[in-house]
């Protein structure tokens, strides 16, 4: 089968009855859609990823991270307020420190699986 790139229309209109029945079957509810696209749009800033990525073999604190990233605290702060709302992370207090660390594999399974999917892509359109 051949995919073609660029052909969002259908040149000859006709509804394929039995396609949309087999994809309506496994079509989440509005509001799992809704849910998901919120929680992909916390991976939409790359200074997130990279805190995340910070965060992949180590706890770590503010400080920490803002050096390792060059950023202020406050601006990390933030962002690592935004990763605990969406329960990308969570955080541990050690007395006066409060360390943060990826809230559990998924989080790591996919940003692996985001950054192999865009490895591929590079390497298909660079490897032919």
């Amino acid at each position: 089968m051949e995919y073609l790139e660029n052909e969002e229309r259908c040149p000859f209109p006709q509804i394929h009855e039995d396609r949309i029945e087999h994809a309506s079957t496994g079509m989440p509810s509005d509001v799992l859609l809704y849910d998901l696209a919120e929680f992909y749009k916390t991976f939409g800033d790359s200074t997130r990823v990279k805190i995340l990525y910070a965060l992949m073999d180590d706890e770590l604190c503010v400080c920490d991270i803002a050096e390792l990233l060059g950023a202020s605290q406050t601006a990390v702060s933030h962002q690592l307020r935004l990763l605990k709302q969406n329960r990308l992370v969570k955080a541990r207090r050690d007395g006066k420190n409060v360390f943060y660390v990826l809230s559990d594999d998924h989080v790591r399974d996919i940003l692996n699986l985001g950054a192999e999917h865009l490895k591929e892509l590079t390497e298909g359109r660079h490897g032919l």
